[in-house]
């Protein structure tokens, strides 16, 4: 079953729970502040930093940072700085994804003084696809483990803001209320930018696009395929700078044509090695997909919606025969 929310806190459920909860998630401290020191929330990644933002506009006092990972297909790319590190350690709150993506940052995480929230907390999972790596090597299972690629799917996206809300809330009860509103403002805007992507693909449909199913060459896309009911024919994860097995690009070459694929999809920050051969292999289109890894400093929530509906158009066109960028 689909994790659906609608409205899913409300400013009387907030300020109920201030008083029946005295903790949120994991916390390595208290993050509550006067209103003179302020609060300072850092995200761990740009999606949630986005929503971080979009949940804590108009609070007093209240700063919301991210950590600059730059342009990286995966957040496991991503080497921490000693700067990244005293930022951790000296945040009031931690926003994280959570489901083990920060897990290299693990022991930055256990230093830091602050309150955790894992914005991955109450969302139904899909485990890990088994993915195929450059080094020749058998698929590499990783069935058991959980996909972190929460924040692809506008429901997980509403449930994360709620997580936020219902952990700012408690550490900074004096802007509740505005937590509370933002909360559904943001709610308000994800869904109807649900439905409109959902008429698009719809309307594509009745006009004759066939989609029969989405070839990545990253493993990050379920969430989204799922999300809109696209059917994920296979995710193929390359080693950064390097190009597939040969067994590898003659099993998705096959698929390809057996499917009769018209393009196939790289990761805006990832290799496209691999899915230039097969291009080569097969004459299908090679376009970009981004799972919003990085973008604008403004934390505008703008910013998720326009890369999510970029990857809605690229998918349309593609599939449609018109010009793809790759």
């Amino acid at each position: 079953m689909r994790y659906r929310m609608k409205k899913w806190i409300s400013l009387i459920s907030v300020l109920a729970l201030l008083f029946s909860l005295s903790a949120c998630g994991q916390k390595n401290g208290d993050a509550s502040q006067n209103e003179e020191d302020g609060l300072t929330l850092l995200a761990t990644t740009y999606p949630v930093y986005l929503l971080a933002s979009a949940v804590a506009e108009g609070a007093e006092g209240v700063t919301v940072e991210r950590l600059n990972t730059g342009a990286v297909s995966c957040l496991h790319d991503y080497t921490l700085s000693v700067g990244d590190m005293k930022r951790i350690e000296g945040a009031d709150i931690l926003a994280i994804n959570g489901v083990d993506l920060e897990e290299f940052m693990s022991d930055a995480l256990a230093a830091s003084r602050g309150t955790v929230i894992d914005c991955s907390q109450g969302i139904e999972l899909l485990e890990s696809l088994g993915h195929s790596h450059s080094d020749g090597d058998e698929e590499d299972d990783h069935s058991g483990h959980y996909d972190p690629h929460i924040w692809m799917d506008p429901d997980n996206a509403i449930a994360m803001a709620g997580n936020l809300c219902l952990g700012l809330s408690e550490a900074d009860p004096s802007n509740a209320e505005t937590y509370a509103a933002n909360l559904d403002s943001v709610t308000a805007q994800l869904e109807d930018w649900r439905s409109t992507m959902q008429d698009t693909l719809r309307k594509a449909e009745e006009g004759g696009v066939s989609i029969p199913g989405l070839v990545t060459f990253h493993d990050g896309f379920q969430y989204f395929a799922r999300a809109f009911d696209l059917p994920l024919l296979a995710a193929i994860e390359e080693e950064e700078g390097s190009e597939a097995s040969a067994q590898v690009i003659n099993e998705t070459v096959t698929l390809v044509k057996e499917n009769q694929i018209p393009v196939i999809f790289t990761e805006v920050n990832g290799s496209d090695a691999t899915a230039q051969a097969i291009a080569r292999e097969t004459g299908c289109a090679v376009a970009q997909l981004t799972m919003l890894m990085d973008g604008p400093d403004d934390g505008e929530l703008a910013n998720y919606l326009d890369g999510l509906s970029a990857n809605i158009t690229a998918i349309v066109n593609g599939f449609a025969g018109e010009e793809v960028v790759s």
